[in-house]
């Protein structure tokens, strides 16, 4: 069912939807929170597919904002509301409301909204493309629980993470983020299956990518270990190398598909690793409420800790001789305890030779 709205108001868009629930038969019981999309005419129809199919896993009310403030002084004089509303399977598993602002309506969009809420329900706003730099400051998204932004969609991607490192706020997340849900979760059971040191670490992935960017400053908060950020022709992240002392833990995907995952003292083996669709994302990201505190960890790591191919073997090697040194600290430190007359003895056999080098040290600067 499809219902159009001209000049509208919000009083009005509710008293549509309940008299198209009444003539559907069904309540707003069964939908579980309000889902706030920000875009515009070009990029609506993808968001608020990518909604729909979301909503089959998540009944909800889509609530898809689209500013129209006009360009000339007279279409920004103009102040109006139109909205399209759709139930039924035009709407996935919930109910869909298209609202289109003109004029200086567009400047208070947190006003036609908020009534449109669902009442006891949490609250999710979604910004697709052209995010505001603090999402939680910004009119709608201080409305939300959680704000759903996309570091990709800007120009400067790998830029963007400083920006959302500098406003994160509890309840921020980011689609680059969610896109790496399955490497960590892969690279997680790699090292549950066999426990390793690990020396250091390789992320490898297409230019302008953050979600690379991402994996590897996930990896150096995690293991403290250097990280090394490889460019690559693609599609997305294509390569993750954990180097350890008998051999590197790989897993590798180079079609965006089937990845293979390569351990030392085990045959390979192939995992599914596909890239997943907005829809599925969006559906991860509704799953859970609560702030993420391992994805406000990773972003708020500066991103110039992932180093050069050059600088990262550097790393590496000064890590090894740290950890060599600190060995032979410990091992002289055991063979202390376990013979302490052998130490005694040797520093009584030293004493002489000192206070005669004291001695000769004294003469000679006279």
């Amino acid at each position: 069912m499809k219902i159009d709205l001209t000049n509208t108001t919000s009083s009005k868009i509710n008293a549509a939807l309940m008299e198209a629930r009444r003539a559907r038969g069904s309540g707003a019981a069964g939908m579980v929170l309000t889902l706030v999309i920000v875009t515009d005419e070009g990029s609506a129809y993808d968001a608020l597919k990518a909604a729909n199919d979301a909503s089959r896993e998540h009944p909800m009310r889509t609530l898809a904002v689209i500013k129209r403030a006009g360009r000339s002084p007279r279409a920004r004089a103009e102040t109006r509301l139109d909205a399209e509303i759709l139930v039924g399977s035009d709407a996935g598993s919930g109910e869909t409301v298209v609202l289109r602002m003109h004029g200086e309506l567009a400047a208070h969009a947190q006003s036609v909204v908020l009534p449109l809420l669902l009442p006891d329900a949490p609250t999710v706003v979604w910004w697709p493309d052209n995010a505001p730099q603090h999402p939680a400051q910004d009119p709608l998204g201080s409305l939300a629980q959680r704000r759903i932004t996309d570091a990709v969609t800007a120009e400067s991607p790998v830029g963007q993470l400083a920006q959302r490192s500098q406003a994160y706020t509890p309840g921020d997340t980011d689609l680059a983020w969610t896109r790496i849900t399955g490497w960590r979760s892969m690279l997680a059971a790699a090292l549950d299956q066999r426990p390793s040191s690990i020396v250091s670490a390789v992320v490898e992935g297409e230019s302008y990518n953050p979600s690379v960017e991402l994996l590897g400053l996930w990896l150096t908060n995690r293991l403290q270990v250097p990280v090394e950020r490889v460019v690559t022709n693609g599609p997305g992240i294509t390569a993750v190398h954990l180097r350890t002392k008998d051999g590197d833990i790989t897993l590798d995907r180079p079609d965006g598909l089937l990845a293979t995952l390569s351990m030392p003292g085990s045959p390979d083996r192939q995992v599914a690793l596909k890239r997943r669709e907005t829809s599925e994302l969006i559906a991860e990201e509704l799953r859970r409420l609560d702030p993420d505190d391992i994805y406000s960890t990773a972003v708020r790591t500066p991103v110039d800790q992932l180093l050069e191919p050059a600088n990262a073997e550097t790393a590496a090697a000064e890590r090894v001789a740290r950890e060599v040194a600190e060995e032979a600290v410990e091992e002289a430190a055991e063979a202390a305890v376990a013979n302490p007359e052998r130490v005694t003895a040797g520093a009584a056999d030293r004493k002489p030779a000192r206070k005669a080098s004291g001695k000769r040290t004294t003469k000679d600067g006279a």
